[in-house]
């Protein structure tokens, strides 16, 4: 029998990467940004990189072929479910796609999430989980054998969606130390903030948060931020960030996360970022946004080329791709 020689898709030595083998990730939960130092990060672009140019080159492999993927999201999503399940379709795996669709589950039978984790993980390999509870993830990997990826709980963290922030700062910008950032909005509720000033800690940036007193950064995400000796500063005013931002990153203010919605009607349009704001920017710089935006960015900037939030969006696919190739020992 004729021996086949397969020839790696890649050429590692000209792209540099760190050593496949040990990633410290297979068959681990992805549950905080706490998880990951610069190097496991370093590890994870690189395998983003990868999956880029995989895809840009043959589309989709067979890298998950026999994995099920299941996508349990008892919140709203579009771009975090959809990216999921596109990565996994990339790999060649296989989704359970229980999304919008909870209130049709045995959820709405008043099934416990444990019971529901403890079901779904016998059909699946991996479970990506979307829960309004801060926590919800952590429970869920208590009762899982398998790996959970949190995919966003309550108010608390959205690790994948910070790791594909990360990665965008760095794809535009090309680096990320020496950075001044500025975080706009939502600051309070904003679990995309959290995560990403999280992450953004073992970085050597400036940190900017832009607010209105009730929608401030929490007040342990700020003293962590401080204890990591960084540059970092408070204002109600996008003004005084905007000439000096290499890095203007907006949210929207989350109608759901209010109890008074007085208080939300007096907030919801703090911040737009206009034509005219961006006049005052830097020619080289970016404006991200987590989506979905509701009137914080005014449409008529999407042509500018420093609007990157639809660019994000296609990072978190390729970033989702490696993860999952990661926890399941296949990256």
């Amino acid at each position: 029998m004729t021996e086949l020689t397969l020839k790696p898709l890649f050429n590692f030595d000209e792209m540099t990467l760190p050593p496949r083998v040990g990633n410290g990730f297979t068959g681990k939960d992805i549950l905080s940004v706490d998880q990951f130092d610069r190097e496991k990060l370093k590890y994870i672009f690189a395998r983003a990189h990868e999956m880029r140019e995989l895809v840009q080159r043959v589309g989709s492999c067979e890298l998950l072929r026999g994995n099920v993927v299941t996508c349990l999201f008892y919140e709203p999503s579009t771009r975090t479910s959809s990216s999921f399940i596109a990565a996994t379709d990339r790999l060649g795996g296989r989704v359970i796609p229980i999304t919008q669709g909870v209130q049709f589950s045995s959820v709405s039978k008043g099934e416990t999430l444990a019971d529901t984790i403890r079901t779904v993980e016998q059909y699946s390999d991996v479970i990506v989980l979307r829960h309004p509870e801060v926590g919800s993830a952590q429970v869920a990997a208590d009762y899982s054998d398998i790996p959970v990826i949190n995919a966003g709980d309550g108010a608390g963290e959205h690790p994948t969606q910070a790791l594909l922030d990360l990665f965008t700062i760095r794809e535009e910008m090309g680096r990320i130390d020496g950075l001044k950032i500025a975080m706009v909005g939502d600051l309070r509720y904003g679990r995309t903030v959290h995560s990403l000033t999280r992450l953004l800690t073992q970085y050597d940036v400036s940190l900017r948060f832009v607010s209105p007193e009730i929608l401030r950064l929490p007040l342990n995400i700020m003293n962590t931020v401080i204890d990591a000796g960084l540059d970092v500063r408070e204002t109600h005013d996008v003004a005084d960030v905007i000439e000096n931002a290499d890095v203007l990153y907006v949210t929207r203010v989350q109608k759901e996360r209010f109890v008074d919605l007085a208080q939300y009607e007096e907030v919801k349009n703090h911040y737009v970022i206009t034509p005219e704001l961006m006049q005052r920017a830097k020619e080289k710089m970016v404006v991200m946004h987590p989506l979905p935006r509701v009137g914080e960015i005014h449409y008529t900037l999407d042509d500018d080329p420093r609007a990157a939030y639809f660019r994000q969006v296609k990072n978190g696919m390729f970033i989702r791709m490696a993860l999952l190739a990661a926890v399941l020992g296949k990256a």
